[in-house]
This record gives structure tokens, C-alpha cells and sequence, in this order.
């Protein structure tokens, strides 16, 4: 009983300000002897008040109970909210600072909960993580360490709250670019509205003209009877083939904003796959790298979204080159009839892009390719500030030159008619959504 008394006894700052400055009054005393005096009452009124905080924090009726919630998986790269369930079960106020044992791919010391609890009462706590990692994260203790208003003294309890989360891609982001891309109001949130450019097949409904609506879907029968414009409006067609193809190799290692390329484009991948199945589109998925990873065929039967957010759970980037033979391989075995294919990949200058072009090329004229890569936001942004001496003009040079390699990417995809997006990763889900429903709306798929 006194090891776990010591165990969980501690000492607070002002027990050190207090000790601190009674040892001064004792030194002091010696140069003035009027106040040895004074430093022996000082003294025994700090030992008397130490025995009370003592009593008051190590009293059988204090009691405390701390209940962590963790949801059941957490979203990669978004603000998660975990909780904590408070309880004082003593009729003693208490100030807490709870400190929770966070996984260690966190890597973060710095959360410290101050809370004042009053007896008997019950409170929710919150705490927001980032986590930037997919994978089993494991949660340990939960400690409280309480003072009372004397603040002499610290009494630690502990919670054994061990618990283990899985961290999926961002199903956050998925469910928000979900309701973004089916909003009336979507093209205020960056989503982009597409004017129709051609008809689809699958006739919808006949409805009223109004300014903007393609002059040769106008139904000359039906105006004829209502005496006013009427045009045929058409829907998108369903049941279209949507691939989501990722390269794990060394060029997406590259970090931004904490995520890698190769997390960006797996969060992309599953906002595009989840609207793609909202539409009544199929959504498949291939990985690749050196080796071929995560291949599942388009589809849209119930378990599809499930099994893609798998798949991507379990990917992981490698340090070697990217195979584009083997991926030309893996969408002849694996792609029945002509697909969307968005290739997620990165091309820092413009040799990396035509060693690969002859195989983008061939795949181009069975599917209609799209290849999203990375503009370097950091590069960017220093490429446009001016330089202030002759060394920052030339670091400014290079930076423009990579900057515009870039550029010159877009434009040789351009020439072979390959589709192409060149973004910033924080922008990547907005930019490969408004791709999708742009190639959709021109009935190119």
C-alpha cells in the first residue's frame, strides 16, 4: 500500500515555489535572526498544509473515471475527433491535467488537457489528431494527475484504456466531395458545372427551354403542341468503366502537407471511385510499381466501395522504378472494353515522360487515359518571388526551369491527344472530380 501511495505521489510547481522560497526565509534568517522566527511558523504551516493536501488527495472516497471514444477507423490526413468521458466520483473539486498515451505514429508530446472538475461531476473532453500514416495505430494509458485547491501535491490515476484504431484513407474527404459534387450549389464549393457538349444515349425527360440548353435537342413535336421551346434532356450513361491506376514507385514518395503523392492519389482514388459508383458507373482499381500490386476489376455490385478502401489500406510505396510495361500488361488482362483510366503518377521533367510515352500512347487508343501528376507547390511558389542578389536569381532560374519542364509535360500529352491534369496535391480531388465530370458531360468515355 505505501510503494503504490509513493507510485502515485508527485510534486507540484508551487510545492517548489513554496519550498523555494521558505529555504530563502531560512537563508535570510541567518543575516537576520528576527526572522528565524518567522521561518520555523512558515515552516510548520507548509508541513501541516502538505498532510491536509495529502488526506484531501489520497482519501478513499476520491475517485475518478476516465473513458476514452475512439471512433472505428480514422480518416488519413483529416482532423479526427477523439473523446474523453469524465467522471468525478468524489464530492471533492479537482484540477486535472490529463495527458493520453497517443500511438506512436503520431509523434506527438505535446497534448496536455488543464480541466477543473467540481464533485460529482460529469464532463466531455475532446481532442482533435492528424494522422498522416495508414495502418494500425494503438492507443495506450489514459493518466490524470489531480491537485486540489492547495496545489501542493499531485495524485496520478491511471486508465487502462489500450485500444487499437485502423487509419483508412480519407473516407472524411470522400463523404464531403460527395455531397460537393451532388449539390445544387456544388460550383461555389469548386466543383465545377459542365455545359453538355453532346448527347449521351439515354434519353431522361422532355423539359422547358431555358438559356444555355444546345438549340439541337429542341423537340419540335412537343413545342409544337405546347407553343413554347421544348428541348429533350439527356442523362450521363451509366455502367461506364472508371479505373483508378496509381503508381506506388520512389516518385511518389515525395512528402506534401505531411501526406505523400502516393496518399494524395490513394484519397483521390477513393473520392473518385465512391462518386463514380453514385453515378451508376463501375469503379475498379490497379496498383502498380516494380510489381504489381491491388488489382480489381470495374464493377458495381454491392461491397465494391468496400473492397477498393481494402485495397488501398493495405498499399505501400516502394523504392524502385515504375514498370509501365508491366502496367500496359495488367490493363490488357485486366480492362474488358474501352475504360476511363486515371493514372496517377508523377513526371519531374520532360525525359522521365518520354521514356514512358510509347506505352501511355498505346493505352490511349484502346482507353481514354488520364494522367494526373504533380505540380511541386513549393518549387511554384519560390519561382515566383523576386530575387534579391545574383545567388537567389540563379536558385530563382532553376526554379522557373522546372516550373516550366512541367508545363512542357502537359503539352507533349497535348500532341498525342492524352489527357491530362497538372495540379497541386492539395487540389487533386477537386481538379481529377471536375476531369471526370467534364470527359462525362462530352460523352468522350
Amino acid at each position: 500500500m505505501k510503494i503504490k501511495f509513493l507510485s502515485n505521489l508527485y510534486l507540484s510547481d508551487r510545492f517548489f515555489l513554496a519550498f523555494g522560497g521558505l529555504v530563502a526565509l531560512f537563508i535570510t534568517s541567518f543575516f537576520v535572526p528576527l526572522l528565524f522566527a518567522l521561518a520555523k511558523t512558515v515552516l510548520l504551516v507548509f508541513v501541516a498544509l502538505l498532510v491536509v493536501d495529502g488526506i484531501l488527495l489520497f482519501h478513499p472516497r476520491v475517485r475518478l473515471s476516465i473513458h476514452r471514444k475512439l471512433p472505428e477507423s480514422l480518416s488519413l490526413g483529416d482532423d479526427n475527433s477523439i473523446y474523453l468521458d469524465l467522471v468525478n466520483l468524489s464530492g471533492l473539486q479537482l484540477r486535472l491535467l490529463i495527458l493520453d498515451e497517443l500511438p506512436p505514429q503520431l509523434q506527438r508530446r505535446d497534448l496536455r488537457i488543464l480541466v477543473t472538475v467540481a464533485g460529482a461531476e460529469k464532463r466531455q473532453l475532446s481532442y482533435e489528431i492528424r494522422p498522416l500514416e495508414r495502418g494500425e495505430y494503438t492507443y495506450g494509458q489514459v493518466l490524470a494527475f489531480a491537485m486540489t485547491s492547495l496545489g501542493l501535491l499531485r495524485r496520478r490515476f491511471r486508465f487502462n484504456e489500450a485500444a487499437s484504431v485502423p487509419v483508412y484513407p480519407s473516407f472524411i474527404q470522400m463523404k464531403r466531395y460527395e455531397l460537393m459534387a451532388f449539390s445544387r450549389t456544388s460550383n461555389i464549393q469548386g466543383i465545377k458545372r459542365i455545359r453538355r457538349l453532346g448527347h449521351s444515349y439515354e434519353f431522361e425527360q422532355i423539359k422547358n427551354y431555358v438559356r444555355g440548353d444546345d438549340f439541337r435537342s429542341i423537340n419540335w413535336k412537343a413545342t409544337s403542341k405546347r407553343n413554347e421551346l421544348m428541348v429533350n434532356q439527356f442523362e450521363d450513361e451509366k455502367a461506364q468503366q472508371i479505373y483508378s491506376v496509381i503508381d506506388k514507385s520512389r516518385s511518389m514518395r515525395m512528402p506534401f502537407d505531411g501526406l505523400s503523392l502516393l496518399d494524395h492519389s490513394i484519397n483521390t482514388s477513393l473520392v473518385i471511385s465512391n462518386i463514380a459508383l453514385y453515378k451508376h458507373d463501375k469503379a475498379g482499381l490497379i496498383t502498380f510499381s516494380d510489381k504489381l500490386g491491388s488489382s480489381i476489376r470495374a464493377e458495381r455490385k454491392k461491397g465494391q466501395l468496400q473492397k477498393i478502401v481494402d485495397a488501398l489500406y493495405r498499399e505501400q510505396d516502394r523504392k524502385l522504378e515504375a514498370n509501365y510495361e508491366l502496367l500496359y500488361h495488367s490493363v490488357r488482362n485486366v480492362v474488358k472494353g474501352r475504360s476511363l483510366l486515371f493514372l496517377y503518377t508523377n513526371f519531374e521533367s520532360l525525359y522521365s515522360l518520354q521514356r514512358v510515352l510509347p506505352i501511355l500512347r498505346k493505352i490511349n487508343r484502346q482507353h481514354l487515359l488520364v494522367v494526373v501528376f504533380f505540380e511541386n507547390s513549393e518549387i511554384f511558389d519560390f519561382s515566383s518571388k523576386e530575387a534579391d542578389d545574383l545567388e537567389g536569381i540563379y536558385y530563382q532560374t532553376i526554379a522557373q526551369k522546372f516550373v516550366s519542364e512541367k508545363k512542357q509535360v502537359v503539352q507533349e500529352l497535348r500532341k498525342f491527344r492524352i489527357q491530362s491534369i497538372l495540379t497541386r496535391p492539395e487540389n487533386l480531388s477537386i481538379n481529377t472530380i471536375n476531369k471526370y465530370l467534364e470527359l462525362k458531360s462530352k460523352g468522350l468515355i
